[in-house]
């Protein structure tokens, strides 16, 4: 699989006026599809990225990325975020392949036919939790995936709000996250949105993970002090009922969240993509000290 990779910290002062480009990183990578790094490099000069090949994505890469880029997870650099994010985009990335004409049929029958498919994931997120309808049977084939097809995120209203996405012939899988950051008097808040989307064939694209969440902060000491969150497409039944067990977080200082969130509201505690949504929140305190 090749992963490419693009973010960026944007300001707008005003509705009319251009966007100001703060820091914009990136990366490519080639990835197995039992996730392993075989190479990454990356424009940004602030630290070597090949390190990272022979990784393989999950919880590990991102304690090595802890070690390895300290400096670059305490400023909240675009980049930071994007290799974080590379081991729950590979988890995922091969459900593009779903979307291949034939080939879900093909890998429907497996599913239906041999259980032991459906129980490697048995308790990894409360989606899977044993019992669920992911694990069961025909339920448990992508046919029952409550997927959709989903519209441009470029708002014609903001045409410069997301960078230039590229489209590719080829079956692709994308991650598409934005965290827009303002002041309401004592209280940051942040929106966050959080999209997992395939191509098909007739260029149309299709999501299966959205979530939008919606989170005010206390200024004065940075903690958490409400978390909305509106669950837009998930592929399954039970994947909505995460949402309950985030007041758990409420009074978390945000910039720990990246850690807090993996330890309060791990496997059947929470959704993996929904969880991915709120660690982002960690970087709202960098982006809050741009407004000022």
């Amino acid at each position: 699989m090749q992963f490419v990779g693009c973010g960026r910290d944007i300001l707008t002062t005003e509705q009319d006026h251009p966007i100001q480009v703060l820091v914009q990183d990136d990366f490519t990578a080639s990835v197995t599809m039992d996730r392993k790094i075989l190479s990454i490099e990356s424009c940004c000069r602030r630290c070597d990225v090949s390190a990272l090949a022979g990784f393989t994505g999950g919880a590990y890469l991102r304690a090595v990325l802890q070690e390895r880029f300290p400096d670059e997870r305490k400023a909240g650099t675009p980049l930071y975020l994007l290799l974080d994010d590379l081991s729950g985009a590979s988890l995922i990335a091969g459900w593009a392949f779903t979307q291949r004409p034939g080939y879900v049929d093909d890998f429907n029958i497996q599913v239906v036919e041999d259980p032991s498919l459906r129980q490697t994931m048995m308790n990894v997120c409360l989606g899977f939790a044993e019992g669920s309808t992911s694990l069961s049977g025909e339920l448990g084939s992508t046919t029952s995936e409550r997927c959709a097809v989903v519209k441009s995120l470029v708002n014609p209203e903001d045409p410069d709000g997301w960078p230039v996405m590229a489209e590719y012939c080829e079956t692709s899988m994308r991650r598409a996250r934005r965290i827009d950051v303002w002041s309401e008097g004592n209280i940051t808040r942040a929106e966050v949105y959080f999209q997992d989307t395939a191509s098909r064939a007739d260029g149309s694209r299709v999501a299966v993970h959205e979530y939008c969440l919606q989170a005010y902060i206390d200024a004065a000491n940075g903690t958490l002090a409400r978390l909305d969150a509106d669950p837009h497409i998930l592929p399954y039944p039970e994947c909505p009922n995460a949402i309950a067990n985030l007041e758990r977080l409420i009074g978390t200082p945000v910039k720990e969240l990246r850690t807090t969130v993996l330890k309060r509201l791990a496997r059947t505690e929470g959704c993996t993509h929904l969880n991915d949504a709120v660690r982002s929140l960690a970087e709202v305190p960098v982006l809050a000290n741009y407004l000022s």
